[in-house]
């Protein structure tokens, strides 16, 4: 009997632990910086975190996630958006423009995860989009020619939208391993770019599921997920509002730039070298910012560099999300991503005395 009941014990023992093994795989807590005031904030994010993987909407967690490198993070669709209405939408909008481009290379995409991950299909696309032809194999089985080409393929397209402030949401490895919101990302971005005569669904958001691995757990959450933001709708679609939205940015920052007598005409130029980007954070948080901390007459290009990344800093520090753009962007005058970064600040402090 003793036997028997230590048998028992000890099985469910092993069944608590492996149960806990599991959960601890799936369950994870969300720790990011935030104010006091954002407490109860933070604890309904935890919650979300830990709960997510445990939600009915058929989330997997895909045996390659627990193979992530230590603070390495893998973003997946949650199934639930799938069926939003304006994202469907959106796949079947930019299917039915690939097949258009396409026409003559008598290629069909019916499902953009299964036909343009291998990059056959995005190869021919920036081909006929550009007029360039790439150096790349025609045709690829192998997992390491098909990385080789989206390699190629992928490049060529930074190079022609990171110039004009694109976020570059998308890798090799993401589209490769048919992550959806990459491949949307991407291909949004180029119809964009050569102004696809399509018209886009607006404000097209998902939720997608981030797992992270930290001290050799997985940690996932949920997170929102824009494919357009108000910059590239208003820039590529509908200049004449541009000035519009400038002269209201204008007057939000030289209503705190007076405080220092200083003013700003033109928002291109005077924040490219990050010093009205550092005082305007310092006057929107209320604090002095040391000068040993920044270059307040910059030089150089890295001198610059460092100016705007210690803003972004000070950005994520008083609890703003990190800017899309690179410091980078901003001291080369493009005017997108510096509208970007001083289109956040104005939504989260345009109340601010």
């Amino acid at each position: 009997m003793s036997g028997t009941s230590t048998r028992s014990a000890t099985t469910q023992s092993a069944k608590m632990k492996k149960d806990e093994s599991f959960l601890g795989k799936l369950g994870g807590t969300l720790v990011r910086k935030k104010k006091s005031k954002e407490v109860s904030d933070l604890h309904e994010e935890g919650k979300k975190a830990i709960n997510a993987p445990m939600l009915p909407s058929g989330t997997d967690i895909h045996p390659e996630d627990t193979l992530l490198e230590e603070n390495a993070e893998r973003i997946m669709l949650d199934p639930t958006s799938r069926e939003n209405a304006k994202f469907k939408d959106l796949l079947k909008v930019l299917i039915d423009w690939i097949n258009s481009e396409l026409e003559e290379e008598r290629i069909i995409v019916k499902d953009l995860e299964e036909d343009c991950y291998d990059g056959q299909v995005l190869q021919k696309l920036f081909e006929k989009l550009s007029g360039r032809k790439l150096n790349v194999a025609e045709v690829t089985q192998s997992e390491i020619g098909q990385k080789q080409k989206l390699q190629t393929v992928l490049e060529a397209v930074n190079e022609l939208l990171r110039p004009h402030g694109w976020s570059i949401e998308w890798t090799v490895d993401s589209i490769h391993s048919k992550n959806l919101v990459a491949i949307v990302h991407l291909l949004v971005a180029l119809a964009m770019h050569y102004q696809a005569p399509i018209r886009l669904p607006e404000h097209v958001s998902v939720q997608v599921v981030v797992v992270k691995k930290r001290e050799g757990i997985l940690q996932t959450s949920l997170s929102p997920t824009h494919f357009m933001d108000a910059f590239d709708t208003l820039l590529d679609h509908a200049p004449d509002k541009l000035n519009v939205v400038k002269t209201s940015l204008i007057t939000f920052v030289n209503k705190h730039l007076n405080k220092l007598n200083l003013e700003v005409t033109e928002l291109e130029s005077q924040f490219a070298d990050g010093v009205y980007l550092v005082l305007l954070m310092g006057l929107l948080e209320d604090y002095f910012v040391p000068l040993y901390n920044f270059f307040l007459t910059p030089e150089s290009f890295e001198q610059k560099v460092h100016n705007v990344a210690f803003a972004f800093e000070l950005m994520q520090d008083g609890g703003l999300k990190k800017p899309k753009a690179r410091p980078e962007d901003v001291v080369n005058l493009n005017l997108k991503s510096t509208l970007r970064v001083l289109y956040n600040l104005f939504t989260n402090y345009k109340n601010s005395e």
